[in-house]
């Protein structure tokens, strides 16, 4: 088997630095957050994201498609997790008033109290986690990087101030 001669074009230093770091952190900080949600509540991270995309929008309702993009879902894959959080009483689906042909997907009252019983231990683990270790001019100049990243798509939001 011959090796393939062409040169892959490689990251500087920093460049490779800055993207495994990000990559590390995010994979580590995300595993011990789940590890405490689930160990203490129950609730699995990628749960609990969408309890909170939930409660975080208008009328604790959003369309199914608007869920799957806020955390990152195909479609298929929030439909499994939309079934098992109805299973478990947290969140139900009814049709949009709007438009029959939509789906939305609403928090319970059972959806908000779970959330409202984990929200602390997450809050407490970002913190632990992520913040802890930075000073007040690390976290400005993460908060204005991740701006400056997320600009390019225009859903930055207001820049860092």
């Amino acid at each position: 088997m011959s090796r393939d001669k062409t040169r892959l074009e490689r990251l500087t230093r920093s460049e490779g630095a800055a993207w495994g770091g990000f990559l590390s952190t995010h994979a580590r900080v995300t595993h011990r957050l789940d590890a405490e949600l689930r160990e203490r509540h129950d609730l699995p991270l990628t749960w609990y994201d969408a309890l909170w995309q939930l409660w975080n929008s208008p009328a604790g309702q959003l369309r199914m498609t608007d869920l799957a993009d806020r955390i990152l879902l195909t479609q298929s894959g929030l439909t499994r997790l939309v079934s098992r959080l109805e299973d478990e009483g947290l969140v139900q689906r009814m049709p949009d008033p709007d438009d029959g042909r939509v789906t939305l997907a609403g928090l319970t009252p059972a959806g908000r109290g779970r959330l409202a019983e984990a929200h602390p231990t997450h809050v407490a683990g970002i913190r632990r986690y992520f913040l802890e270790p930075l000073n007040r001019e690390h976290l400005d100049a993460m908060a204005d990087a991740w701006w400056r990243l997320s600009s390019q798509w225009g859903d930055s939001g207001t820049p860092p101030g």
